[in-house]
């Protein structure tokens, strides 16, 4: 069984043979909610590849103490993978981004298309908003037991997207819109060599022409990803996963 994972973004500069103390949320979750025993050992991320392998030596109601067994540091993944994913109604967004987190996404960024039913209005609305997505992606990385946490960016509308593939485009980045009526699959238009793709979704009602034709003029591909229409919540996680099971690309383990 593989160890269960905890984050700690101080982590980083910790030494093997030090003591550490897991302390917050993660620490009362580690001691009191999953019941951690002494001799036992966990890993404790940072979210940007530091990986620890600690040694239990003691419980309290809110932390754990340990000793560093191990430390690691995991490359980042090739190609990097930003997926741009449309707020959908039903959770179906916040499925979406989990199950892109556990197949290997490496950054999100929310999309008011001009299709999307959910609002995100106002700064209080979309701080929360956003502070809810990372905190999912953060639990599908442990869950994962990923040592890479993926970064959840401010939502855009179709004209900061539009922007935003301009710039990705100008260094070198991939993007691709997933649309049902492309021609293009995916895995042939790839090219492979590629070290950075961005994937742009739709909301549950597609993406309008008027937005496809804004982004193909920008630099963006349609691709097709199979015979079959997918959900908004399926489709970037299909995507990833085509993506990472290529030859050579970081792969996907089953646990």
């Amino acid at each position: 069984m593989t160890r269960p994972v905890y984050v700690d973004p101080q982590c980083t500069d910790i030494a093997v043979g030090a003591h550490y103390t897991l302390r917050g949320d993660e620490g009362r979750h580690a001691a009191t909610v999953r019941r951690t025993s002494i001799g036992e050992q966990i890993d404790v991320v940072d979210g940007n590849g530091t990986r620890l392998t600690l040694e239990v030596t003691g419980t309290a109601k809110t932390e754990l103490s340990a000793i560093v067994r191990d430390k690691t540091t995991d490359a980042p993944h090739q190609p990097l993978i930003t997926l741009v994913q449309a707020l959908a109604k039903g959770g179906r967004d916040e499925q979406a981004i989990e199950t892109a987190t556990e197949f290997g996404v490496d950054e999100v960024i929310p999309w008011q298309s001009s299709r999307t039913v959910v609002k995100w209005a106002g700064d209080t609305k979309i701080a929360k908003s956003v502070a809810r997505w990372q905190a999912t992606v953060q639990a599908a990385a442990k869950q994962s037991r990923r040592s890479w946490i993926p970064h959840v960016g401010m939502p855009v509308t179709s004209r900061e997207l539009l922007e935003l593939i301009k710039d990705r485009r100008a260094r070198g980045v991939a993007v691709f819109v997933c649309h049902e009526q492309a021609t293009d699959p995916l895995l042939i238009t790839l090219d492979k060599s590629v070290t950075e793709i961005m994937l742009i979704v739709g909301p549950e009602g597609g993406i309008s022409d008027e937005e496809c034709d804004l982004f193909v003029d920008a630099g963006a591909q349609l691709v097709l990803l199979g015979e079959h229409v997918l959900r908004s919540a399926t489709a970037g996680p299909w995507a990833i996963a085509a993506i990472r099971a290529l030859p050579g690309k970081a792969a996907i383990h089953v646990q």
